[in-house]
This record gives structure tokens, sequence and C-alpha cells, in this order.
């Protein structure tokens, strides 16, 4: 995070393109045309395309665990940068390895790279990149009954200030987070990135308004885990709210009474239809529950009512 500009200027040196693991989706907005988003199991398209087609693989402090998301054994020169030597050659065969901090390691490096002007790798990966945007906008656009959650998030993304602080829980709201927001200036974003754990999204916001009480917070939160700990965690932010200069503390929970990350892992892996006695939630109002801690709370069951919301 602290060689975002390095990292930067050595892009645009090889006229390379930057995929982010999902814990450093915050690190370099999207609104720059050769970044890829995130990387992986939820990763994008072009950040696929990236990995598949590249001849050569910079990793810069990164554990990114993955392998089978990267370049295919053999395909890619490897150079990795890390702090901790411990950590370099194990997801990928590199054959130079840097050990040291990133910024200070990118500021030594960048003197000696050649400007590559054959820029037509940087040209594919950003009309990759267009082309994904294109289709995450259409895909939210497809209706259902009652809100597509794709939606909900690229409204978001329209919206939300440029100093905004994001959090997402586990679950099919970290799908969304990871491919639909369009990270942008100042923003910051995270998520339990290392063991999927369901529950931080509300604690993690209010962890959020704590360090910036300044900055306004977003809370993508499933309804199981608003069941697990989020509702009781209201009772924090109402406890603690009177604390912060900015007020904004918006938690969206994403209501379909399912588990859902998993009532897909069981269609998509196992080909079994969803097990109803362990995926289906107790239906309850959270808007309701919110006005009584005296939030604010507005229920959308129409897609056209997402924006102004």
């Amino acid at each position: 995070r602290g060689a975002a500009y390095e990292v930067r200027e050595v892009a645009e040196v090889l006229g390379a393109g930057v995929a982010k693991a999902l814990l450093g989706k915050d690190v370099l907005p999207d609104d720059l045309p050769y970044v890829t988003g995130s990387i992986g199991l939820l990763g994008t398209r072009p950040s696929y395309e990236l990995m598949r087609d590249c001849d050569t693989l910079l990793i810069v402090g990164s554990n990114f665990p993955y392998s089978q998301f990267l370049p295919k054994f053999g395909q890619a020169r490897g150079v990795q940068i890390d702090i901790d030597g411990t950590m370099i050659g194990m997801r990928y065969p590199t054959e130079v390895n840097l050990v040291g901090d990133a910024k200070s390691t990118l500021t030594a490096l960048l003197p000696l790279l050649r400007r590559k002007e054959e820029r037509s790798w940087r040209d594919t990966v950003e009309s990759n990149v267009e082309d994904w945007w294109t289709t995450v906008e259409r895909q939210a656009m497809v209706s259902a009954k009652p809100v597509n959650p794709m939606r909900i998030v690229w409204e978001l993304s329209q919206r939300v200030p440029e100093n905004a602080i994001i959090t997402a829980d586990s679950g099919s709201a970290a799908n969304w987070y990871a491919r639909d927001l369009r990270m942008r200036g100042e923003m910051r974003g995270s998520l339990s990135g290392t063991l999927a754990t369901m529950g931080p999204g509300v604690p993690y916001a209010i962890g959020a308004k704590f360090a910036c009480p300044d900055r306004p917070v977003v809370a993508l939160v499933g309804d199981g885990a608003m069941q697990m700990n989020g509702l009781a965690e209201l009772i924090t932010i109402a406890r603690y709210r009177h604390l912060w200069t900015d007020p904004r503390c918006v938690i969206c929970v994403l209501h379909n009474n399912d588990l859902n990350q998993v009532t897909w892992e069981l269609r998509a892996m196992g080909g079994a239809p969803k097990f109803e006695e362990s995926q289906t939630l107790p239906d309850i109002s959270y808007a309701n529950f919110a006005r009584d801690l005296g939030f604010e709370a507005i229920t959308v069951d129409d897609p056209d009512d997402l924006g102004p919301a």
C-alpha cells in the first residue's frame, strides 16, 4: 500500500497491467485503465486473461496463495519482491528474488528498467478491462425478484464519496465487493480476506469509524452475517455514534433469507440442490430493528429505488 505510486510508475514503464489480490483492492483505483481488478476465485476476467497470456510475472509484496490463478509454471519469467524472504518463491517459481520493502525496492529498480515502446500488450489489457466493466454493468442491470444484488453495488459505485471506507462481510457480499465495486480517489476497503470468516462486516465498519470518524463508511453484509452478529453490533453503533464527526455509517443488508455463498457452492461443486435445513434463514425486518434503535432505515424491493436510497 505504501508503494502504490511506485507500482504505477513500473507499470507505465513496462506497459504492464496490474491485478490486485483481494486484500489489496484499495491500493490502486479501478479507474486506472490498466488495473484489471481482483485476482482469484472472486477475481475478474481481465485478471484471468492477464495471467493466462503474460510472459513475465512481477509479484510485489503479495502472498496470494492460489497458484492455479497465476500463469502456468514455465509460461512466464518470475520476479518477486517481499520484505520476508521466507515468502519468496512459495507461490511461483521466481528467478529474480528481491528481499526488501516494496517502496524502496521498486524505487531502486525503476532506473534499471527500459521503457517498452511497443504497447500492444497494454492496449490489449486496457481493452479487456473496458469490456469487463461493460459486462459488469450489463449483469447488474439484469432484472431479478426483488433486486439483483449486483445492481446494489453498481449503484453504490456511482455515488460513493471518494474518501469513503467500504467493508464487506464473507459470503456472496464479498463477490460483489470484489467484482462490482469500483475504487476511486482515496477510498479504502477491506474484508476477512485470509480465513473468510463470517461476521466482520459491521465490526470492521465500526472500527473504521473509530479510526476515521470524519469519513463515511459503508458495510456490505449478507443477512446470514447480520443475524450472526450484525444486529447486536447495531446496538454498538447506537451507543458510540455521537463520537463520530461524520455520522454516515451505512449498513447495507443483502436480504435473501439464504446462506447464499454455500448454497451456490453446493450447486456448483457438488451438483446438489440447496439444503434447506442448513441454508434457509429466519425472515425478519432488519429495517424495523434499526428503527427501534433510532436509525434511519430504508427497505428497497424495487431496483429503480436503489440509487435514491
